[in-house]
């Protein structure tokens, strides 16, 4: 067991270390706009923890109905619906509160939270899990295994099982049969200095996109500004995605 833990811990390091290659440019979603975000970093630079790339959702500019977010990451990634909502991949979803007391709704886009300290990880026998230096969480599908343990220590049930062969994949982002996939912040995307797919796409300006280490930041602007929260809190995994208005 030593052995096997050393080669874990060897896969962890290697991976939070190593930057995710950017690849061929995909199509953009009808609709999506180019917003730029600070930050970006050359193609040959390393990934560095100098940065913490985070998401603000405000849950009052969040329209009850929209889906605009979650066409855009279909679109984006190469996400395609079977009409089997049991095996279709959702990156993100679109999910409604209710105080049970006032009646009182709240819609808003659930994703991976990208944790600091992602319960994902920590489960991964392969190490196909992995959080790069500035805090995106990926997934390797070459070392994926398909065991699902991640998914199980998921608390925002965030990951999505490939049951079915995938045909016309993007080429930024990669799928496979027996994998485990989630939302990837369209790493693509921020590495060439844009804004996630979703984010682009909410023309209601409901979420916010950005390093949340830089004090000068929109993001941090913001979070200074608004009271904000994140979901499940009290697990203290420092999540990279914010809530304003719940």
């Amino acid at each position: 067991m030593a052995n096997n833990d050393t080669n874990i811990d060897q896969y962890r390091r290697r991976f939070l270390e190593r930057s995710t290659a950017v690849l061929a440019a995909g199509v953009i979603a009808p609709g999506v706009f180019l917003h730029t975000v600070a930050n970006a970093r050359p193609a040959d630079e390393a990934v560095t923890s100098k940065v913490r790339w985070g998401m603000l959702v405000d849950s009052g500019k969040c329209k009850t109905g929209c889906d605009k977010c979650v066409k855009a990451c279909e679109v984006e990634n190469g996400l395609t619906r079977t009409g089997r909502p049991e095996i279709d991949a959702q990156w993100i979803r679109k999910v409604t509160l209710k105080n049970k007391q006032t009646g009182h709704t709240t819609s808003l886009p659930m994703l991976c939270q990208h944790c600091a300290e992602p319960p994902c990880v920590d489960v991964c026998p392969t190490g196909a899990s992995f959080k790069r230096a500035d805090g995106i969480v990926l997934v390797d599908k070459h070392i994926c295994i398909g065991c699902r343990y991640c998914m199980m220590a998921c608390p925002y049930k965030a990951r999505s099982f490939i049951h079915e062969d995938i045909t016309d994949q993007k080429a930024h982002a990669p799928r496979g049969k027996g994998t485990v996939e989630s939302c990837t912040f369209c790493v693509h995307r921020v590495d060439k200095g844009q804004s996630p797919a979703c984010v682009s796409a909410c023309d209601e300006g409901a979420m916010v996109f950005g390093d949340m280490n830089d004090p000068q930041s929109e993001i941090s602007q913001r979070l200074r500004e608004v009271q904000s929260m994140e979901i499940r809190g009290d697990l203290g995994l420092n999540l990279g995605v914010r809530y304003q208005g719940i």
